[in-house]
């Protein structure tokens, strides 16, 4: 019913992602966005509101609102209210509001390390400082270092958390999640959790547990962190959303946007409504075939000598260790093989790269044919 096999030229439409190797035969596995279609729902709703032909300022419609609240209480079995949620029109200026909002001038504000490039600069253009918390391997995972994170944990009033992890593509679990919690409530930290992917689950079996989702303890702590945008690849209409139970804590962060967040287009507020209310069957759909496309991956990239890659439980990022490879320029290496990759050092991890695999088989094929014949021919 839906074709994900289609390869669609994006050359022709300043695509971010293809325009960085414009001109050249270097396929693009970088920036997170898929080569899918929306599911047709969202084209449809799209079309319609253009037809309508006035593009004037816009508001959420309360089905939108109530789509999101029975979204969280049908996947996640997280009861919301209207008034938590705050749409923004994107997840990383939602970020960089955390971090002016909370902590002093100087302050540390704690992140994971590696971790989404956003997070690592996102304190810095504050006035705060970023403090890395260690991810360490635990049984094939990528998991945040407790005792780091207790150490560290002292001098700092907000965490900066990512689940499912990007890079690492872990699915974080009730205990491993509670156990962040347990050092958040002594220390009375502020966690703002961005959630982006936690629809893009590819563990079969698997859940996504909002940390707010915890008990009561971590929902007066949260600031929860979601769109709608890399699950059915919209991200470029730059809608999302945050989901702030305490009051206080809301307050606070709403008042910080006053004058310099912008409003969400009113083509972000359509596509969103559509895809919440008629896009499951494509999701569906869709992670049967990003698993397939890891599993490929998987095999393809742990039979070649000096290329390591643990199975990503969500998303559709790939974190390659390449460090036995001893490559000078990795990135560069890849290029010059017809692969465009994301640097680890971009994420806080130099001796790997970032692979998105969000792409048709075919082009996903290429891509791993051309990066193992360069690591062999090398």
């Amino acid at each position: 019913m839906f074709d994900f096999d289609q390869w669609i030229d994006r050359r022709p439409t300043r695509a971010l992602k293809w325009l960085k190797y414009e001109g050249s035969d270097i396929l693009p596995m970088w920036v997170a966005d898929t080569e899918f279609k929306a599911p047709p729902a969202v084209i449809e709703a799209l079309s319609e509101r253009v037809e309508h032909g006035i593009f004037g300022y816009s508001r959420p419609t309360p089905q939108l609102t109530e789509l999101i609240i029975q979204r969280m209480a049908d996947r996640y079995g997280w009861r919301i209210e209207a008034d938590w949620l705050v749409y923004m029109p994107g997840v990383v200026p939602a970020l960089n509001l955390a971090c002016q909002t909370f902590g002093e001038p100087g302050s540390p504000i704690l992140m994971p390390k590696p971790i989404y490039y956003p997070f690592l600069h996102a304190p810095g253009f504050h006035g705060r400082k970023a403090a890395h918390v260690s991810m360490v391997e635990q049984d094939g995972r990528w998991l945040l270092d407790l005792e780091d994170l207790e150490q560290q944990a002292r001098n700092s009033e907000l965490l900066l958390f990512c689940n499912p992890h990007n890079p690492g593509g872990t699915i974080y679990t009730r205990d491993e999640l509670l156990a962040i919690n347990d050092i958040a409530r002594r220390h009375d930290l502020v966690v703002c959790s961005d959630e982006i992917h936690c629809d893009l689950l590819l563990d079969e079996g698997k859940r996504h547990l909002p940390y707010a989702a915890l008990d009561e303890d971590a929902a007066n702590r949260s600031i929860i962190l979601m769109a709608p945008s890399k699950t059915f690849n919209i991200a470029g209409l730059c809608c999302s959303f945050a989901i702030v139970p305490n009051d206080e804590l809301r307050t606070r962060f709403t008042r910080a946007a006053r004058g310099i967040m912008a409003d969400v287009n009113l083509l972000g507020f359509v596509a969103a409504e559509a895809a919440y209310r008629d896009g499951d069957g494509w999701l569906e759909a869709q992670l049967a075939y990003l698993r397939q496309n890891r599993d490929l991956l998987v095999e393809r990239l742990n039979r070649v000598p000096g290329v390591r890659v643990l199975a990503p439980e969500a998303t559709y990022l790939a974190w390659v260790d390449i460090s036995a490879l001893q490559l000078e320029d990795p990135i560069g290496f890849f290029e010059q093989a017809g692969v465009g990759l994301s640097p680890g050092g971009q994420f806080g991890g130099s001796d790997f790269v970032r692979l998105n695999f969000g792409c048709p088989r075919a082009m996903l094929d290429e891509a791993l044919h051309r990066m193992v014949a360069a690591i062999n021919n090398r």
